[in-house]
């Protein structure tokens, strides 16, 4: 995928600044952990999978220099202590939080999802948020303010049957970004989310039910007028963009990078 490749950086547009992602390890993650390399961020990178973290940011003597790698569960406050400390310590602040983490359960009716299912997705996706919010603003509030990007999903603009309670988390949060936005605006932090289709990697037999075979894709985008489905390097240009001082006026928007699916038949 076009987003996935090594990265030279140099005096881009976020030269100076540090971040934290979460989900680093692959997909949307690692998509973005690589473009904000590439911009001249430093990045504190977090995931559950600490073989694939390793993996992902090892092979790189400019990973080595700017990446810290951190393995770390994003519903647990301490581990958000964590990653906040090690972006202070190693890299002397914080000014970007993009939250990448997320779960589903496998496309099915919904009298067949489990309580121990629907309290995984709830706790991944939105309680990681919460957590997130109260140790990461304070640090933000220390440099005068940042940008905070929520990675969402179109299901929480377009919901269909099959991921009721996963769409629901995901409206949550896009729900909660505009209200944190309109609160800590006055902070000097803004907080959008992106709300992308899915990509084509191992989560789409989870999202649409069935594997992931070229035909399966086809009849997946006969809605999406764009005629494809997301590339991690989509998402992680736009959330570059709204990390960067372009986006300074940008704050309390859901952006849905989709192709048009939103709009589609």
């Amino acid at each position: 995928m076009s987003g996935l490749h090594e990265v030279q950086t140099g005096a881009g547009r976020l030269a100076g600044k540090v971040a934290i992602v979460t989900g680093a390890a692959s997909g949307f993650g690692l998509a973005v952990t690589q473009k904000f390399v590439a911009e001249g961020a430093k990045v504190v990178a977090s995931d559950i999978n600490a073989e694939g973290l390793e993996k992902a940011f090892s092979s790189s003597s400019t990973y080595a220099t700017n990446v810290a790698t951190v393995a770390a569960n994003v519903t647990s406050a301490a581990d958000w202590e964590k990653l906040v400390e090690t972006a202070e310590s190693k890299f002397g602040g914080l000014d970007v939080l993009v939250n990448n983490a997320g779960t589903s359960y496998k496309n099915k009716p919904t009298l067949d999802v489990t309580e121990a299912e629907f309290d995984r997705v709830i706790a991944v996706n939105l309680k990681s948020i919460y957590h997130s919010v109260g140790t990461v603003v304070p640090a933000l509030k220390k440099r005068g303010g940042g940008s905070i990007i929520n990675i969402a999903s179109i299901g929480a603009m377009r919901p269909r049957p099959g991921l009721v309670w996963y769409n629901a988390s995901k409206a949550a949060v896009a729900n909660a970004t505009k209200g944190l936005a309109a609160e800590f605006g006055k902070d000097q932090i803004r907080i959008n989310a992106l709300c992308p289709l899915l990509s084509g990697t191992g989560l789409f037999e989870s999202f649409v039910g069935v594997p992931f075979t070229e035909e399966n894709v086809q009849k997946f985008l006969f809605n999406v007028p764009l005629g494809r489905l997301t590339d991690p390097s989509d998402v992680a240009n736009i959330t570059a963009y709204l990390a960067s001082d372009e986006g300074r006026f940008i704050t309390g928007i859901n952006l849905e990078v989709d192709g048009g699916r939103s709009v589609g038949a």
